[in-house]
């Protein structure tokens, strides 16, 4: 009976938890959150200062008394304390704003396709300590599926490739389940990497992580067929030590990041070698979808679709596509219960 009226006034919510990005999503308010996996902690009195965007903007900017903390690495909960207090900072703002007097939710969070044991209870560990009262854990690309509306539920073959901030995951999805796949550290970070370093051995710039995010958006706008921009590069002189500022072109850029996206092509090619032929021979008929941030970035399903000689369809909104697909398997029961993983506490009471 209990259960029965927590669901009927508890605001369930959706999370995903990204190594770059946090979204939330809350049932019957759409997303809520949208902000930048970062926190900023002050070491003198162990407080944390800034969570999401505001922390963002104090990166590499920091005196020593303040650490800048990005506590998932490669979609993984890498730092369990941090992680926690910045969830918990999200729900209890989202308790300010609108729950009230609402039952503690329901959350769906999605994880990655190579999760271990270990790191599905810290996840559950993590988001019951911020404030939920029951935990389902759903693969990213399923969630991701299921927020780009394929149907993921027949007998038929439908791939993703989500390219996050941390890794790429690949997958071909039958019956609601993963059929084959692969887990790439190769992502929008990496991206970030290696137009750092072109900066370092063509111009012996050091510039920064932010100012290497800011190049790759602009770079990434520009499509292949359009005339080359031109990108101010700012920042040390490693030969000096002085400030300096070259110009770059987007095509640059593209060079840059040619090689990380040649592994991502690799690793789409290698996930079709381990698919069953009758499910290859779906996808090369419907095609794949592209998703996550790292889907923006123009021409990239151009090239991928090139290689493969599969049809290439970024999803819609890309970067919210898995949290939308969250807020949908919370709509529908069923559907939570086919898709939902193991979780590991239940696996536990089951073998005592």
């Amino acid at each position: 009976m209990f259960n029965r009226v927590f669901k009927k006034f508890s605001k369930d919510v959706g999370i995903d938890l990204g190594t770059a990005n946090t979204l939330i999503y809350v049932k019957d308010r759409g997303i809520v959150v949208n902000e930048s996996s970062i926190v900023a902690i002050n070491n003198r009195t162990d407080q944390i200062l800034a969570v999401g965007e505001e922390a963002q903007r104090m990166v590499g900017k920091t005196p020593p008394h303040i650490t800048i903390s990005k506590p998932l690495v490669d979609g993984i909960i890498s730092d369990f304390e941090v992680t926690e207090k910045m969830l918990k900072y999200f729900i209890d703002r989202l308790y300010r704003e609108s729950f009230g007097l609402s039952p503690r939710p329901r959350v769906v969070i999605g994880v990655p396709l190579d999760v271990t044991e270990v790191e599905k209870k810290a996840v559950e560990d993590v988001v019951l300590s911020a404030g939920a009262r029951e935990v389902y854990l759903v693969e990213n690309v399923i969630a991701t599926a299921i927020g780009a509306r394929m149907p993921i539920q027949d007998p038929s073959g439908n791939m993703v490739v989500d390219l996050g901030g941390g890794v790429t995951e690949i997958a071909v999805i039958s019956l609601s389940g993963v059929v084959a796949w692969k887990s790439l550290r190769t992502a929008g970070n990496k991206f970030n990497q290696d137009i750092i370093q072109f900066a370092r051995n063509e111009y012996n710039l050091l510039i920064g992580e932010r100012l290497a995010e800011d190049i790759k958006i602009k770079a990434g706008q520009i499509s292949e067929n359009d005339e080359p921009i031109e990108l101010r590069l700012r920042g040390r002189d490693l030969m000096t030590g002085l400030p300096r500022e070259v110009l770059i072109t987007s095509d640059q850029v593209r060079a840059a990041i040619q090689r990380s996206i040649a592994v991502i092509i690799d690793g789409i090619k290698s996930t079709l070698e381990i698919t069953p032929p009758e499910l290859v021979a779906d996808i090369y008929q419907r095609g794949m979808i592209l998703a996550g941030g790292g889907a923006l970035l123009a021409g990239l399903d151009e090239i991928i679709s090139q290689v493969t000689k599969i049809p290439i369809k970024v999803t819609e909104d890309a970067v919210t596509c898995a949290v939308r697909g969250m807020g949908l398997i919370l709509e529908d029961d069923n559907l939570l219960k086919e898709v939902a993983i193991p979780s590991s506490t239940k696996e536990e009471k089951a073998t005592r």
